[in-house]
């Protein structure tokens, strides 16, 4: 199953920002700022690990603070992307849960709209305690499945699972994927059953930004 989400991601690389960018209305970049910059309140001059770093797109927030980052990403046609738009960055293609680093190499982890695509998601977290300093962060920005449905929700579930498949199958040629991506919300985590996944680190941050299905968990490595 990983195999074929990573030859999805392959196949979707190169127009995956300009979809990103329309069927977001622009959102997900302020939801990367907004992340990041609250991150922040938590830890000071971190080397980072961006995982599940797809084209770039939270390195180039991530920069704006930082001059020690690293990208990770299973899919080689996202970073052949993400290389191109930031050469001066090391990538390492891999998994989240299996991380070729050692021990407590890394301040702060991030990973945005990638551990709903992690098969072990449970095992992609005890690497990121495995990685992380002492008292380090750990980012996470997700889609997560709602408590209960409301009207302003099932208004952005039409949108993602009638509208979004067509709008990101016309610009990509790739309809399946952009239908595996609304369906991958509804087969994953509430924000409260993520959170309860983190037993390494003290949750300091677990919010869902206003009129959105975006999640945000911030947490220390106890």
């Amino acid at each position: 199953m990983q195999e074929k989400i990573v030859k999805m991601f392959d196949e979707i690389a190169p127009s995956y920002d300009l979809v990103n960018r329309i069927v977001s209305f622009g959102s997900d970049k302020i939801w990367r700022e907004k992340a990041i910059k609250e991150a922040l309140k938590y830890i000071k001059n971190p080397k980072i690990l961006d995982v599940a770093c797809g084209s770039g797109d939270m390195i180039e927030v991530w920069k704006k603070y930082s001059d020690d980052i690293t990208g990770l990403d299973a899919s080689a046609g996202m970073l052949e992307v993400a290389k191109k738009r930031f050469p001066e960055i090391t990538f390492y293609q891999g998994l989240a849960q299996n991380l070729p680093f050692e021990n407590e190499s890394f301040d702060t982890i991030s990973i945005s709209f990638g551990i709903r695509n992690v098969v072990e998601p449970d095992k992609a977290i005890e690497e990121f305690a495995r990685v992380l300093k002492k008292n380090g962060i750990l980012l996470i920005l997700e889609f997560t499945k709602p408590y209960k449905k409301t009207t302003i929700r099932n208004a952005i579930d039409f949108y993602s699972n009638k509208i979004l498949p067509k709008i990101g199958g016309i610009i990509s040629k790739n309809k399946e994927a952009y239908e595996y991506l609304p369906n991958s919300i509804k087969n994953f985590y509430t924000l409260n059953e993520l959170s309860q996944k983190l037993k390494e680190f003290e949750i300091k941050v677990a919010k869902n930004f206003n009129l959105s299905p975006t999640s945000m968990i911030i947490a220390k490595k106890i």
